[in-house]
């Protein structure tokens, strides 16, 4: 890692691609790589993947030095804080001080609970189940994210939005209506365990006239 920090920081001062570069710039190149890791997994070209998740590494440092440069922060600041929230958010796992708990949950549902709980506890004043998603997520990625979160502010007894009716809707003639049918399609897959944006990945490669696990 030390060497590849080195290697940014010289490539940032020789070359003036590199050195002309900005967080906003290099957005459409952070979206792209984060694809290219999905399209690895899915396709499972395990052999790819080292690669695909060292361009997302560059990524990350990359916008660690350009912060570096500006006095706010560098690469070292986001892996201590990072690691920090991983046993703030993991109280199952490890102890305050970092070291490992004598015993573990047993179940996914207790530590989604304690998870849960740590977050509440970091931000009391959040009362929105769907504060913090990115609103720029892809829209079915969007709407089964905020599904999940409904269900677990639910599960956790806050109040929460009511899932959309998980039964065939029949498409209508407007945007809005087409809308709401993709929400409770979103719901019905959710309900069976599926990836509703993976499936719809899927729909698109097969009617590209692509096989599953092929370019």
């Amino acid at each position: 890692m030390s060497r590849l920090v080195e290697v940014i920081a010289a490539l940032r001062e020789h070359c003036p691609w590199m050195g002309a570069l900005t967080h906003e710039s290099l957005v459409e190149y952070l979206i792209e790589e984060a694809y290219e890791v999905v399209d690895s997994i899915e396709a499972g070209k395990e052999e790819e993947l080292a690669g695909e998740l060292g361009d997302v590494l560059l990524q990350v440092v990359l916008h660690a030095r350009l912060a570096e440069e500006n006095g706010r922060f560098d690469f070292d600041d986001v892996a201590r804080a990072i690691t920090a929230k991983m046993v703030r958010r993991n109280p199952h796992v490890f102890r305050p001080d970092g070291t490992l708990q004598d015993s573990f949950p047993a179940t996914v549902e207790e530590i989604v609970q304690k998870w849960d709980a740590v977050k509440k506890a970091e931000k009391p004043g959040r009362s929105d189940p769907f504060e913090g998603i990115p609103p720029h997520l892809p829209a079915l990625a969007l709407a089964q994210k905020s599904l999940d979160r409904a269900d677990r502010a639910e599960k956790a007894g806050r109040a929460g939005k009511p899932d959309p009716a998980v039964v065939p809707v029949p498409v209508h003639e407007t945007e809005a209506e087409l809308g709401d049918y993709l929400l409770a399609v979103t719901a019905a897959a959710r309900e069976q365990g599926f990836d509703a944006e993976r499936a719809l990945r899927g729909a698109v490669r097969r009617y590209q006239g692509r096989e599953e696990g092929t370019p």
